[in-house]
């Protein structure tokens, strides 16, 4: 059978679909068992359609779910938006072109989704995570199978029950198969290892200020926001070994050692003789620095993390000489300064590790955490500038992904919400309210090991997706050479 060329809308139409099946898959809905059913109408769909024909299937759906996975970015700047979503379309269409029309078709539609996510999450401009059928499938039960191979794994597993599916009920058995090997996968990723407990807790106070959303940094909000974590601050006592503050809620024009908002915090420290970690912003001529600061329970700055990876358009601006031309940067005036090194903060409570904000979205970032010996995940964090509950709920389940990756709880504040507290199985034990004021106070246990996924990262996914798109390519011209007239 050679692959046949269809009309537009017996291709757009379902890829379309599929797109909007994968995306209601993801928070804030969360309809896991979703993705699965939308990698197999798109499978379905590609079987037996020449190369122009899968492209603009895929891309379609791609269109679909990135249009509605990030939708958000529509709030800062709809041409951007625009723009981004075509692009991680056209991510979406290579994985189709790289899935073969006919034969050996499940394992390289396997890895050619499962690559085309692993190019999504590191480019352009280090990748935006967000939006990734990974963030929905952490919530269903393939999610222990992280502790194998993050996100890409988790994804994996959806295409091998979508299209593995699609072979069974085509009677198909050998692509069938993918169907078992998608269930030891899950099995396997319950029995691994991920780490185990120290014998030791921390109890924990994660302060949540508050207040409006949706509003871009303006000065006068950003000191009605440290203000409301002062306030809420106000009742939390011990018996303490860690205070939590969010991102972004402390913003001074020099050192923060030398300013009234550090002696406040020194003072919160000494009062609940507790470590204190705080997102300060400190700003410098032409940039500013965008902290974690760890202050002792004696009250000293006893530990610094500067945000290594930024948000691109929203921290700072790729390639500024060429876009202030055509776009408005007067919300992005100035450039982050990237950091350097480990994402873990060491202190009297413990070595903690810190991704602020946008870096839960990153598992390199957690890793690193983990390698330097953290024992706890934190996650300092600011999306009070979006008005919708989207962004908010993905970094939940970006925050789930990292920990059942690193078999670490995890504690994340944030000053409108959500602030949640996560256990290494990936369970949400609390979570706050958008908008409200809270202070969840919570033990987390204090843990070492290394999970395989910490271990090895990403490489084993991506390789043996790459190794399964280029052997059945291989085979597709070996098989199509013997059979060629001579």
């Amino acid at each position: 059978m050679s692959a046949v060329t269809l009309r537009r809308g017996r291709l757009v139409l379902p890829g379309l679909g599929a797109g909007v099946l994968l995306a209601l898959s993801l928070p804030p809905w969360g309809w896991w068992p979703l993705a699965p059913i939308g990698y197999a109408v798109l499978y379905r769909r590609l079987d037996g359609v020449a190369i122009r024909g899968r492209l603009l299937a895929t891309f379609a759906a791609g269109i679909g779910v990135f249009g509605i996975g990030l939708f958000w970015m529509s709030e800062f700047s709809i041409p951007g938006a625009v723009l981004a979503v075509l692009l991680h379309a056209a991510f979406l269409a290579a994985g189709g072109a790289l899935t073969p029309p006919v034969r050996y078709r499940v394992p390289a539609f396997v890895g050619a989704m499962t690559l085309t996510e692993a190019f999504r999450m590191r480019w352009p401009f280090g990748g935006v995570p967000l939006g990734g059928v990974p963030l929905g499938q952490i919530g269903g039960p393939a999610g222990p199978a992280a502790r194998l191979g993050g996100g890409l794994v988790l994804l994996a597993i959806a295409v091998l029950v979508g299209a593995g599916g699609v072979e069974l009920v085509r009677r198909r058995w050998v692509g069938a198969v993918a169907l078992p090997i998608a269930v030891v996968l899950v099995i396997a990723g319950a029995l691994a290892p991920n780490g185990h407990a120290t014998g030791k807790q921390l109890r924990i106070a994660i302060v949540q200020g508050g207040g409006p959303r949706g509003y871009t940094h303006l000065q006068t909000e950003e000191a009605a926001a440290y203000d409301r974590q002062v306030a809420a601050s106000v009742p939390v006592r011990g018996p303490l070994d860690l205070v939590l503050w969010p991102e972004d809620v402390v913003h001074v024009p020099t050192d923060v050692a030398d300013t009234p908002e550090g002696a406040d915090l020194s003072a919160l420290a000494q009062r609940t003789n507790a470590t204190v970690v705080a997102g300060v912003v400190e700003e410098i001529p032409g940039g500013f620095h965008n902290l974690a600061v760890a202050w002792s329970p004696g009250g000293d700055i006893v530990s610094r993390y500067e945000k290594v990876r930024r948000v691109p358009f929203g921290e700072y601006v790729p390639l500024r000489g060429l876009v202030k031309h055509v776009a408005d940067l007067s919300a992005v005036p100035d450039d982050a300064i990237p950091g350097h090194g480990p994402a873990i903060l060491r202190t009297p409570a413990g070595p903690l590790g810190t991704l602020i904000s946008y870096e839960v979205f990153f598992a390199n970032r957690a890793r690193s955490a983990i390698k330097a010996g953290a024992q706890v995940l934190l996650v300092p964090t600011n999306a009070a500038s979006f008005s919708t509950s989207q962004v908010p709920t993905q970094e939940v389940a970006g925050a789930r992904l990292r920990a059942v990756e690193t078999g670490r709880w995890l504690a994340q504040a944030a000053p409108t919400g959500y602030s949640a507290v996560v256990d290494p199985d990936g369970t949400v034990h609390t979570r706050s309210h958008l908008g409200k004021r809270r202070v969840i106070t919570a033990t987390v246990g204090l843990r070492t090991g290394r999970t395989p996924y910490v271990r090895w990262g990403d490489l084993p996914a991506v390789a043996l997706s790459t190794l399964a798109v280029a052997g059945c390519w291989a085979a597709v011209r070996r098989r199509d050479g013997q059979i060629a007239p001579a």
